[in-house]
C-alpha cells in the first residue's frame, strides 16, 4: 500500500471519528439520547474508559483516536447542538422522531457488540432487568415531575449526571435533569460559557469519573456480555419513553413516520460507513 493511500485512509478515518464525535456530542445534549451509548456503538467506549481510568498510560495509546473524536464532540456539543435545540423547540415531535429512528437503526450494531464474547442466560436476564428498571425509573420521573431552583449544589449534580451518561451507557443526563427543571439552565450555561455553571458542573463530572470509572471498567472486563445486554435494555426503555405517541394520534403520523425512517436510514448508513472505513 502506497504512502499516499495510507494517508488517504488515515484522513478518512479521522473524518469518520470526527463525525462520530459530533454525534456523541449531540447525543450528550439531546433529551433521551445517551452519548455513552453512541460511544459503545462506534467502538470508542472502552478506549475512553481506559483513558478515564488510567489517563497517563492510556492517553499515549489512544491519542490518535481521541484528537479527531474530541474535536467532533466539541463541535457537536457546542455548535450543531444549538441548531438542533432550535429545531426541538420549533418542531419537537418530528425532531425527536429523527433521533428515535437514529437510535433504532443503531440497535443492530449495539446487539452485535454485545455478543462479541458470546451470550448466555445471564445476558438476557440482565437485559430484561435493566429494561424494567429503567422504564420504571423514567416513567416515575415523569409522574413525579417538579421544578427546583438551580444553584451551585444542583450544578454539581448536573455534572455528576453528565459524567454518568458517558460512564454508564444508556443513561441520558438530559432525561434525568429535565423532570427537575435543570436541563435548560445547565445547557444554556454551558453554551454561554457561564463559569457559575461550568465550574460546579466540571467539579461534579471529575468527582464522578474518579469514583466510578475504574469500577465500570472492571465490570466491563469481567462481565462483558451481561453489561452490554443491560445497556441494550436501558437503550430500548429510554427510547420508548421519548417516542411522541400522542403526536401520532393527533395527525402527525405521516411526518413523524418519515422522520423515523430518515433516522433509521442515517444510522444504518453511518454503520455501513463505519464498517467500510478502517479507523485507527
Amino acid at each position: 500500500m502506497s504512502n499516499q493511500h495510507k494517508a488517504g485512509q488515515g484522513l478518512a478515518g479521522s473524518l469518520v471519528r470526527a463525525l462520530q464525535g459530533a454525534l456523541i456530542g449531540l447525543g450528550a445534549v439531546l433529551p433521551g439520547i445517551s452519548g455513552g451509548v453512541l460511544c459503545v456503538i462506534f467502538g470508542v467506549y472502552q478506549p475512553i474508559m481506559e483513558v478515564l481510568s488510567n489517563p497517563i498510560q492510556a492517553l499515549r495509546k489512544h491519542i490518535r483516536l481521541l484528537i479527531p473524536l474530541g474535536i467532533g464532540v466539541v463541535l457537536g456539543f457546542l455548535g450543531v447542538a444549538k441548531v438542533l435545540a432550535f429545531l426541538l423547540e420549533r418542531y419537537p415531535d418530528p425532531s425527536v422522531c429523527v433521533f428515535v429512528g437514529l437510535i433504532a437503526g443503531m440497535l443492530p450494531s449495539l446487539y452485535r457488540e454485545a455478543g462479541e464474547q458470546g451470550r448466555n442466560r445471564a445476558s438476557f436476564v440482565s437485559m430484561g432487568a435493566a429494561f424494567a428498571l429503567m422504564l420504571t425509573l423514567l416513567l416515575g420521573l415523569k409522574v413525579v415531575s417538579f421544578e427546583i431552583v438551580p444553584g451551585f449544589g444542583w450544578y454539581l449534580f448536573c455534572g455528576f449526571c453528565l459524567a454518568l451518561s458517558v460512564i454508564a451507557p444508556g443513561m441520558s443526563f438530559s432525561t434525568l435533569l429535565m423532570p427537575l427543571g435543570l436541563y435548560t439552565p445547565f445547557i444554556d450555561g454551558i453554551g454561554n460559557l457561564d463559569f457559575g455553571v461550568l465550574i460546579p458542573g466540571g467539579i461534579g463530572a471529575v468527582i464522578t469519573v474518579v469514583l466510578l470509572a475504574r469500577a465500570v471498567t472492571s465490570l466491563m472486563e469481567h462481565h462483558y456480555s451481561a453489561m452490554f445486554h443491560a445497556i441494550i435494555g436501558i437503550v430500548v426503555a429510554a427510547t420508548i419513553v421519548i417516542v411522541p405517541f400522542a403526536s401520532f394520534a393527533q395527525g402527525g403520523a405521516l411526518v413523524n413516520s418519515v422522520c423515523l425512517i430518515v433516522g433509521v436510514a442515517a444510522a444504518l448508513g453511518l454503520d455501513k460507513l463505519n464498517s467500510s472505513v478502517r479507523v485507527p
